[in-house]
């Protein structure tokens, strides 16, 4: 009989207990935790991914209430919200456990207990666990993409979500920093391959000789370090997706090898002769003019042919300036939770600002600054000097321009405030000294 892909723990002060518990379970699961402190739950729940807890209600001797019991459920929950608890109770304990169902338990068994009783409310606590995890993977992927409503964006979504549907290997084009990685993970996530690992290769920092080794494996003696046998990347990409980052990177010799695992759609690990299938989604990506490349003979076009299917543009802030706004309330709300924070805003002055920021780095440097602006800012309120987006050159082109006005009366202020002093008002505004100067000239401001 082939065992259930679970983790059960099993919390009961009763040596004799646990190991009955044990010896039934064992036989239809995969993995069995047992451990007679409760004070040891939260340890094993961080370090494992719990899908069911059979949890005793009572632990001192003359304390027979649950309370105890109910204490850890609510422990369990908050910590792992995905994990099932089943009570253990005795029978004239009853109440106590229907109270504890009330406040999440999933169900409870009575001791001493019935094996096939046992083993019917564990499998239907397993099928729920696995409910669970899903709804809470599903969760977190709605959170985790801002789509934006920019014509560019919006078609670069539509053809993402077509060819999700799909195999088709995909490349993904843009400057540094316009979300590559995320709309991989996108594809990967709306694919039927989603349950199935999403491996990522940043080709640009993989040197020419650890690149076989890295992504075809290699045997146990291959080379003076193969210890043992070790599968490469696409093989542990296999019923997935890999994830190719910055392909146009790669050396024309080392193109060759790819070219032939895309063609024959097999892998041949260092030190092996005999090929291995492979089962793997091809996602490609790279912020080089890949066509030039292949004109200018750096890229070979037989390789293009193979890796771009399905060709998506994905458009900088600079081409999108109708999101910029949203998607860095979207950007602070992440990062909130990140840092288990709430009710962070941004200035109202904020958004102009944001809108006429050049964002060379695009959503790379959104992130980085409304990460920085989040660890210094006070009362939960982002300010625009917080973000240090003052400093760039491409300011205004003319006096009309809202911005200049808003950021002459930001340094005149500022000035007032310090008597003059260049260096504390410079440190307020987030602006090199040199900048501040160049401002000052700027707005005639010298005699302020």
């Amino acid at each position: 009989m082939r065992k259930k892909q679970a983790q059960i723990l099993i919390v009961d002060d009763q040596e004799e207990i646990l190991f009955s518990a044990k010896m039934i379970l064992k036989k239809h699961f995969e993995t069995i935790f047992t451990t007679n402190s409760p004070k040891k739950i939260i340890s094993i729940l961080n370090e494992n991914e719990i899908n069911v807890v059979l949890l005793d209600m009572n632990y001192r001797i003359g304390f027979e209430d649950g309370r105890e019991g109910i204490h850890w459920l609510k422990e369990i929950k908050t910590l792992s919200p995905q994990t099932v608890v089943i009570l253990m109770t005795a029978f004239g304990k009853i109440d106590t456990a229907v109270e504890g169902i009330k406040i999440g338990a999933f169900d409870y068994v009575l001791k001493p207990w019935h094996n096939e009783k046992l083993l019917e409310t564990i499998e239907k606590a397993v099928a729920e666990s696995r409910k669970n995890s899903k709804k809470s993977k599903d969760e977190k992927t709605e959170k985790r993409y801002f789509s934006g409503t920019s014509a560019k964006i919006k078609q670069a979504y539509s053809i993402a979500e077509k060819v999700a549907k799909t195999d088709a290997n995909v490349l993904i084009l843009g400057e540094n920093g316009t979300g590559k990685y995320v709309f991989a993970e996108f594809i990967h996530q709306n694919s039927a391959r989603k349950n199935e690992p999403f491996v990522h290769v940043d080709l640009g920092s993989l040197s020419d000789n650890l690149f076989e080794s890295e992504l075809f494996g290699y045997t146990k003696g291959a080379f003076t370090d193969a210890k043992t046998d070790t599968p490469g990347r696409f093989e542990t990409a296999s019923n997935g997706t890999i994830f190719l980052d910055e392909i146009g990177n790669i050396s024309l010799h080392l193109q060759a090898k790819l070219l032939h695992v895309l063609q024959t759609k097999t892998v041949t690990r260092l030190g092996e002769s005999k090929p291995r299938p492979l089962n793997v989604r091809i996602i490609s990506a790279t912020n080089s003019d890949i066509k030039a490349e292949v004109k200018n003979k750096t890229f070979r076009e037989d390789l293009l042919y193979r890796i771009n299917t399905m060709e998506i543009n994905l458009p900088s802030l600079r081409e999108r300036k109708d999101d910029i706004v949203p998607m860095a309330h979207f950007i602070l709300d992440q990062i909130a939770e990140k840092y288990n924070q709430e009710n962070w805003s941004f200035e109202e002055n904020v958004a102009t600002y944001l809108e006429k920021y050049p964002w060379k780095g695009n959503i790379r440097e959104m992130e980085n600054k409304i990460e920085r602006a989040l660890i210094l800012a006070d009362n939960n309120t982002i300010s625009v000097n917080d973000l240090d987006i003052l400093d760039f050159e491409e300011i205004q082109e003319n006096d009309d321009n809202p911005l200049s006005e808003m950021e002459k009366n930001a340094i005149e202020k500022a000035l007032f405030k310090h008597h003059g002093n260049i260096s504390k008002t410079a440190e307020e505004l987030g602006l090199s000294r040199a900048a501040l100067y160049r401002r000052i000239e700027k707005y005639d401001l010298k005699n302020t």
